[in-house]
């Protein structure tokens, strides 16, 4: 019996992560339940749009459904915009998920591979993606040495 399993191929290619650790602006591409007895969990196919040089490739993440870790899905699902009547009903629908957007902080780790650390609105890529404000003007910091 053949079985598809997406982001296989993404395993076999190279150990060490292609992307690296930061945050990126994606486009779900597709979400699939999968159910264990101890930690269920949905298997999250995440496309990047920014920043630019990474524009699509992809993310395979994990979001667990546990009740400990629901807190984690309720914020991906509010901050990509998710239906709002779907979810004050408590319902994910997969075929609901893909085409959503908005910004994602990831990690690496040794035994889950990509982390998904955190979740913003797609409207504040620009403001969380922007270089970091420098503690002090240059014109300041040049006469302060004088």
């Amino acid at each position: 019996m053949k079985r598809q399993v997406p982001g296989l191929a993404e395993t076999a290619r190279d150990s060490r992560p292609q992307i690296p650790a930061g945050i990126f602006l994606v486009r779900v591409d597709g979400a699939q339940f999968r159910w264990r007895a101890h930690k269920p969990f949905y298997v999250l196919r995440l496309s990047i749009l920014e920043p630019r040089g990474l524009a699509g490739q992809s993310i395979v993440g994990r979001l667990y459904c546990t009740q400990k870790a629901m807190w984690k899905l309720g914020w991906f699902l509010r901050d990509f915009l998710y239906d709002p009547e779907l979810l004050a009903h408590e319902q994910v629908d997969e075929k609901a998920l893909p085409g959503l957007r908005g910004v994602v902080k990831i990690s690496h780790s040794v035994i889950n591979g990509i982390n998904l650390d955190g979740f913003a609105p797609a409207s504040q890529w620009e403001e969380l993606s922007g270089p970091p404000a420098s503690s002090a003007p240059r014109s300041n910091t040049a006469e302060a040495t004088r």
